[in-house]
Order: structure tokens, then C-alpha cells, then sequence
């Protein structure tokens, strides 16, 4: 089956009526944030942040497939010395929307700049927030699957009684661990805490997130020839690192720059364009500029 990407111009409310229902089966994307970025896409107030975005998640909502995932990367800023509210609103907002809050991932940015503020240091992390339409969802865990890592090599030498069965977790968490079910083996499940460098190249683009960070949700929550789409496209990190995966993507942008700049690369890849999807069929989509 041929992999194919799909890029278009315009508003992502709008485009995205064009998409079928139940027909993508990740969201993985980087929305601009509340009140950053103004000189590229003007610039969202944090107390209209959730009004602005919810017309476009009502879209999402309709068209990820029900065993799909949406994941949101974003992040709220210190104003006045104080942290804005406005994602944990937005998280409220979705739910009552009827996107269910799975989970929360953390992107450690390990090789962050050194900074200092008089009541605050330097950010390293960003919000990775994973939506879902049921509680039944695709999910590759071993895919992400890690070393094991030195730790075992002394932990697992002496078993006591405890570790050779399930000890339960003494807080009333219902969690609990069998230590001994990690012999011999050479790989262990991730934490929900990604470290990863962030690019040095910006790809001529205000705020571009490594090809590591959408590559490991791909990995996690897809299989080859699925669809992947990305509302806020910018550079096209998630549809190149898609392609390069063996899935199908969707991107859309509202700046003109942005999408004839990942068109241009798509070309020299040799991406097939505008031609209809599997699980989707396009009708008159509209290329140009919406004003927000």
C-alpha cells in the first residue's frame, strides 16, 4: 500500500470538515500557545484559549477514530509571577466536551539552556496531554519498550521472599510490583517522562519539536499504514516523521510560509499530494488564508 501525505492551507476548523468521521488514528500536534508566538500567528489570550480552541477539538473529537488517540503538546507560561491556568482550564473544557484525559506525559528537554529569574528558574519540561474517545484504545507498549539499565544488575542478583511475589503498595494506591518478574529479561516499559533533546536547527520555524518527540507517540499508539494527523503542521515535523515510519498523514497550517515550505520539501521527497486516502475522501478544500 502506498504511504501517502496530505498537506493543506487554512483554518484547521475548517479543513478539517473536509475529513471523515472516525478516520484518523492519531492526533499528535503542537497548537500555538496562549498568548506566544503573536509575530507568527497572532497571539491567543489565555482567558479565550479554551473558547478558541474548542471548535477545533469538536472537530478532532469527530473525526479520530474511537480506537485512536489525540495527543496535545502544550505548555502554560509564568505571568506576573504567577502560572497562567489556562491549559487546566482547556483540560476541563475537553472533558466537558467528551474527550476522556487519559494520561499525562512530561518531555524532559535534557539539554535545556541555563536560566535564572528572581522567584523561578528556567522551564526543561512541556505538557504532553493524551485524549481519547473511549477507554479502550490502541496501545504498543512494546514498542517503546527501554534498556533494562544497571539497576537490575544488583536489584535482581538476591530476591528476598518479598520480591518473588506481588507486594502491594502500601499507600492504598492499588498498585503494587512483582520484582522478580524482571529476571532475565533485557528491556523494561518506559515512565511517562520522555528525555529528549530539543533541536538545534529550528527548521525555519518559531517553535519546532525534535523528530524524537511525535516519533515515540507514533511508535506507541500506531501500526505501518495507519493515519496520522496534525492540525497546527508548521515545519511538518510530525507528517516527515511519519512518512519515514510507513504511516499516512494529514498536515494543515494557516500560514502560507509554512505550508509552501513543507510542500516544497514534501516535492523532493517525492510525497504523493491531493490524491485521495483510504479512509478518507476529500472534497473542495479550501487553500488560503483564514483571519482569526
Amino acid at each position: 500500500m502506498e504511504i501517502k501525505t496530505d498537506i493543506y492551507l487554512g483554518d484547521s476548523k475548517e479543513v478539517l470538515k473536509d475529513i471523515l468521521d472516525n478516520s484518523v488514528d492519531l492526533i499528535f500536534t503542537s497548537p500555538p500557545y496562549a498568548d506566544q508566538r503573536k509575530k507568527t500567528y497572532g497571539g491567543i489570550h489565555p482567558d479565550q484559549y479554551a473558547e478558541w480552541f474548542l471548535p477545533i477539538s469538536e472537530q478532532l473529537l469527530r473525526v479520530l477514530n474511537p480506537s485512536g488517540t489525540f495527543v496535545l503538546n502544550i505548555k502554560e507560561k509564568a505571568v506576573n509571577g504567577e502560572r497562567s491556568t489556562y491549559v487546566l482550564e482547556l483540560i476541563l473544557a475537553l472533558r466537558k466536551q467528551g474527550w476522556l484525559w487519559t494520561e499525562e506525559f512530561v518531555w524532559h528537554k535534557k539539554n535545556s539552556y541555563p536560566g535564572k529569574w528572581p522567584n523561578r528558574f528556567r522551564d526543561s519540561w512541556e505538557r504532553l496531554l493524551q485524549f481519547n474517545k473511549s477507554k479502550s484504545f490502541n496501545m504498543y507498549q512494546e514498542e517503546v519498550m527501554v534498556p533494562m539499565g544497571d539497576w537490575a544488575k544488583k536489584r535482581l542478583l538476591n530476591l528476598s521472599d518479598t520480591d518473588k511475589k506481588r507486594d502491594v503498595s502500601k499507600v492504598g494506591s492499588g498498585f503494587g510490583k512483582n520484582i522478580s518478574n524482571w529476571e532475565n529479561r533485557d528491556k523494561a516499559y518506559p515512565t511517562n517522562v520522555l528525555h529528549l533533546a530539543t533541536e538545534c536547527n529550528n527548521k525555519n520555524h518559531s517553535a519546532a519539536f525534535p523528530e524524537s518527540l511525535p516519533e515515540w507517540f507514533i511508535k506507541l499508539f500506531t501500526k505501518e499504514n495507519d493515519i496520522v494527523l496534525d492540525p497546527f503542521m508548521g515545519s511538518g515535523t510530525t507528517n516527515f516523521v511519519a512518512k519515514k515510519m510507513n504511516r499516512n498523514s494529514i498536515g494543515i497550517d494557516i500560514l502560507p510560509e509554512y505550508y509552501n515550505m513543507v510542500k516544497e520539501k514534501i516535492e523532493e521527497f517525492s510525497y504523493v499530494l491531493f490524491e485521495p486516502k483510504v479512509k478518507y475522501e476529500k472534497t473542495k478544500i479550501r487553500r488560503r488564508v483564514a483571519i482569526r
